[in-house]
């Protein structure tokens, strides 16, 4: 299989899966699991043919130009390492599928759990084939975001619910610093791609944001691979199911820190800053990690601790900074994978058979489930470092690096009692999960009989405790070739000689792993009493608890310090929030000019034309106007503020902007209607009122006047100085030359939109879509209620129908009082959706475009809810404007993607003259198409917001009618 091909296929594979799986019925139990094994097991298929082409320290690379001129691409690459990870990926993920369609419930979203499981596959995929930085931040963002929706599983607990949100704070948090560091790097080496980073090491690390870069990918990597002082999310995450558990305490998550740490370990370490910071966190975490799992006496939190000191003992390795090292750390990335995810999945089978994890309720579950038991002592063994398993080798050479000497520290010197010391705890807690679940009497009170579970449901554990066992017995013949592979892919030539013989003679890490498990065998039996009635949590750190500082933390941030400035600095009042707005911007525009100087040249009115003089003139007279009528005459300042509107918009073609024009015109309606369909859930307000009102607020008046023209003088000031100065060389010469030539269109407003900038566009209308759908969701929870009338009638009022009081039909219509002719609006439809079509087609070469067009048929579609009513026109046309919304956000996507297929970067156009018959030679480009998805996007937003709208208007309308008649009956 090509290498291009494979990339691709590794990566959308989950995702079509995780699709797939949602549009299966609900509670399709087998179906489901089906579906999510056999994408998993075609994923773990072309991973495992894709390995001859990444040995010999060759690479697989695929390449779609996304915006190439930023360095950001969909870059995938597959090296040894990646390759390594990628197969932990799908291989325990296969088997982890295969363990959960017996352990799920028939009664659980099962639909939703496969769906997230695949998406949460192909997000960590992601981070491992990423050829980009950015693009493996993006991925990593994604693994926090569906881990969250996994932890939270089963949402309906508390518990699950707390641990999802610690999970995502703690590691989004991350996500964001390791953004800040990737963007250090790619600053310093002016580029992301990662070939380039990696080659890049002595320039990184000589550099001045060495050390800022570094802070900030190790608290990305930290914090995803819970190491102190970040350690304590990962225990609350053991409210998921233990499916989830097992992936991601294995494969997944947790292990993406470490993956990132020896992914750009040629590039950053090597530094007394690289040891001393992943050193530090390495080694307390392993500690730590090892001496709280001692104490718990649940089975997932014992091994979700000790899960947090094995990344630990990986950090240190990594740490020291030797090449010896990153082979350990390797290493035991894969054996801690295999004996973990079956560990896991043991005590997903006893808590699934017997309905507890608590060990000191159960006991002497061997002669209940001997397979199971066997299994779970083999996998713990492993996690202990017995001999002839595969923990044992890795521990073998974290001890053998341990006694190394790295750099002159007490850091180094301490290293070897600490590995003896945190091997020592990692026996003990091993032999009480053995010791306490599986022998001794036999259980009592438990809530199910212990039995077998179905031989499917265990098989996973087999594989991978053969796996332990193949590689600690014959480790050179099986994972040697595959290990020697990976450590190229990151060492290069530097990397050092090493053995994975079983025996290698009495020596000193013999001595230390010898002395590590008889202590821990002796800690173990004289702290057994004592843990089989211990409640309280470790001692020394039972009152320093991870999850309650977090929450005290988070409820300060949060919730205390906000609620503190809103108490000094919030209002309700709109004014004054703008009021601090504009004054901060104000600042923060005078304080350069303060610093540096301001020169606005001479001051002459030379050239000014008088008929532009007036235009302003009447706009200024009209803004003075609004402001003084909004205290009596809503609607009269309305009108006198489109005036105001109405003089940009002849001020954009004075100055030869008659797209701004277009635009400014078609927006200046469209607010028009908003602002008065607004206007009808405000309070009525009697003249005695307003002018009592004025005049208790009479200073906040002046203060407003005098800030508003501060500012405004400002503002005039700095256009007045930029427009008297000799026109700069500036980039508009660019779009200027090129706008015909390359963009095929002579509209360059348009041309910079749709082609240039067509990525900023695309985004823009993102949002655009994002806001409509936010305001809809907002308004139809909304209920205004009528004036005048208390609360118990207006429910009554506002849950009137036509049907129920059909004497009561009043305000049907905004046009009722809105004093425009019906007829004239139903006139209009036809009129206007011809000139959004007109606006829509001479855009590329003329004023107008697919925003302006947009806007314009909104206007259409809001006027017959104005002419007729909601419910004529809903009988009359079909409005879908969700629909638009997600067709033109599709067919801009679909037509930047389609550049790919001719081997051209994202959203690249192409134009050229069609011949037509009868009509002759016809300028087409394949930006129109995609100025059709702005076009249908801004309609459907538009028309999504205006008519939520036009309902509450209309609901208010009635309810207030209903209402006087109810007070005239009553009267």
């Amino acid at each position: 299989m090509p290498g291009e091909t494979s990339l691709f296929l590794t990566i959308a594979l989950p995702f079509v899966g995780s699709l797939l799986a949602t549009l299966l019925p609900a509670n399709a139990r087998n179906a489901e699991a089906w579906l999510a094994g056999t994408f998993a097991l075609l994923i773990l298929l072309v991973v495992t043919a894709s390995y001859p082409g990444v040995t010999d320290g060759r690479v697989l690379r695929a390449t779609v130009e996304w915006v190439p001129s930023l360095g950001l691409n969909f870059s995938l690459r597959m090296d040894g390492f990646a390759w390594m990870f990628a197969m932990l990926i799908s291989g325990i993920g296969f088997l982890v599928v295969l363990y959960a369609r017996y352990y799920m419930s028939p009664k659980d979203p099962i639909r939703r759990f496969y769906s997230l499981f695949l998406a949460f596959m192909g997000a960590m995929l992601g981070i491992v084939l990423s050829g980009n930085l950015i693009l493996m931040v993006v991925f990593w963002e994604l693994t926090s975001i569906v881990s969250f929706l996994l932890i939270g599983y089963w949402y309906h607990t508390v518990a699950a619910r707390d641990g999802a949100k610690m999970a995502l704070t703690i590691t989004a948090i991350g996500g964001l610093a390791l953004l800040g560091g990737v963007l250090i790097i790619g600053h310093i080496v002016g580029s992301y791609d990662l070939d380039t980073v990696l080659v890049s090491g002595h320039l990184i690390r000589n550099h001045d944001l060495y050390l800022p870069a570094l802070i900030l990918v190790l608290l990305g990597a930290l914090t995803k691979s819970a190491q102190f002082p970040f350690h304590f999310w990962l225990p609350s995450a053991m409210s998921a199911p233990t499916p989830v558990s097992a992936y991601l305490h294995s494969a997944t998550m947790v292990k993406a820190g470490v993956f990132l740490m020896t992914r750009l370990w040629p590039a950053l370490a090597g530094t007394y800053e690289w040891f001393l910071i992943v050193g530090t966190a390495g080694m307390i975490t392993l500690v730590l990690g090892a001496y709280f799992a001692i104490y718990q006496q649940d089975i997932k939190g014992l091994l979700a601790y000790s899960t947090i000191s094995h990344l630990g003992l990986i950090t240190l390795l990594l740490g020291l900074g030797s090449p010896l090292g990153v082979v350990a750390a390797i290493f035991h990335m894969m054996n801690h994978a295999t004996f973990k995810a079956s560990l896991f999945m043991a005590a997903g089978i006893i808590d699934h058979e017997t309905g507890t994890r608590d060990i000191r309720r159960l006991s002497g579950l061997f002669r209940y489930m001997p397979f199971t038991a066997t299994l779970a002592m083999v996998s713990s063994a492993a996690m202990a470092g017995v001999p002839l398993l595969n923990g044992f080798l890795s521990k073998e050479m974290f001890f053998a690096e341990a006694i190394e000497r790295h750099q002159t520290s007490v850091l180094d010197t301490i290293a070897p009692y600490v590995a003896v010391l945190a091997g020592a705890f990692a026996v003990t807690y091993s032999l009480r999960f053995i010791h306490q679940v599986f022998f001794g009497p036999p259980p009592t009170d438990l809530p199910r009989e212990p039995h077998e579970p179905p031989f499917w449901m265990r098989f996973p554990i087999l594989l991978l405790v053969t796996a332990c066992l193949i590689v600690g017995i014959i480790p050179g013949r099986t994972i040697g070739p595959y290990l020697d592979t990976a450590v190229s892919s990151v060492l290069g030539p530097n990397k050092p000689y090493y053995s994975l013989a079983v025996w290698h003679g009495f020596n000193l890490p013999l001595i230390m792993s010898a002395v590590a498990l008889v202590a821990g065998v002796l800690l173990y039996f004289k702290l057994k009493d004592f843990l089989a009635h211990f409640e309280n949590g470790p001692p020394i750190f039972a009152r320093f608890k991870g999850p309650r500082i977090f929450e005290r933390v988070l409820t300060t941030a949060a919730w205390r310090w906000p609620v503190a400035i809103e108490g000094r600095l919030g209002t309700r009042r709109l004014q004054p929030q703008l009021g601090m707005v504009i004054i901060v911007a104000f600042i923060a525009a005078a304080w350069p000019l303060y610093t540096h100087g301001f020169d606005t040249g001479p001051l002459t009115f030379a050239g000014l034309d008088p008929a532009f003089a007036l235009v302003w003139l009447t706009a200024i007279a009209c803004a003075i106007g609004a402001a003084q009528q909004a205290r009596l005459h809503r609607f009269a300042a309305l009108v006198l503020l489109g005036g105001a509107g109405l003089a940009t918009c002849i001020t954009f073609v004075w100055f030869s902007a008659p797209d701004l024009a277009v635009t400014q015109l078609v927006v200046e309606i469209v607010t028009t209607v908003l602002i008065l369909l607004g206007l009808r859930w405000l309070p009525k307000r009697s003249k005695e009122a307003a002018r009592a009102l004025g005049s208790k607020n009479q200073n906040r008046r002046y203060r407003d006047i005098a800030l508003a023209v501060v500012v405004g003088a400002g503002v005039t000031l700095i256009a007045y100085a930029m427009m008297m100065r000799a026109p700069p060389d500036t980039i508009a010469t660019y779009f200027l030359e090129r706008a015909y030539s390359e963009g095929g269109g002579r509209n360059v407003v348009n041309v910079i939109l749709v082609d240039f900038r067509a990525f900023d566009t695309l985004g823009e209308i993102t949002v655009v879509g994002i806001v409509a759908l936010t305001v809809f969701a907002l308004l139809r929870r909304f209920r205004p209620a009528a004036d005048n009338v208390e609360a118990p009638k207006q429910q009554r009022i506002q849950d009137a129908t036509d049907e129920e009081r059909p004497d009561r039909q009043l305000g049907d219509t905004l046009s009722d009082y809105l004093l425009v002719p019906s007829v004239i609006m139903t006139w209009l439809f036809p009129v206007i959706i011809v000139l959004a079509a007109y606006l829509f087609l001479r855009g590329h070469d003329l004023p107008g475009g697919g925003f302006a067009a947009g806007v314009a048929m909104a206007a259409a579609f809001i006027l017959q809810y104005m002419a007729l009513g909601t419910r004529k026109v809903e009988d009359r046309l079909t409005v879908l404007p969700v629909n638009w919304i997600g067709f033109g956000l599709l067919v801009a996507v679909a037509i930047g993607a389609a550049s790919w297929t001719i081997g051209y970067p994202f959203l690249t156009s192409y134009s050229q003259y069609v011949d037509i018959p009868l009509i002759g030679a016809v300028p087409a480009a394949t930006a129109l198409i995609f100025d059709l998805g702005v076009f249908a996007l801004v309609l459907g937003a538009t028309v999504l917001m205006l008519i939520a709208l036009a309902h509450q208007s209309i609901r208010r309308h009635r309810a207030s009618r209903v209402a006087s008649a109810i007070k005239e009956e009553a009267a």
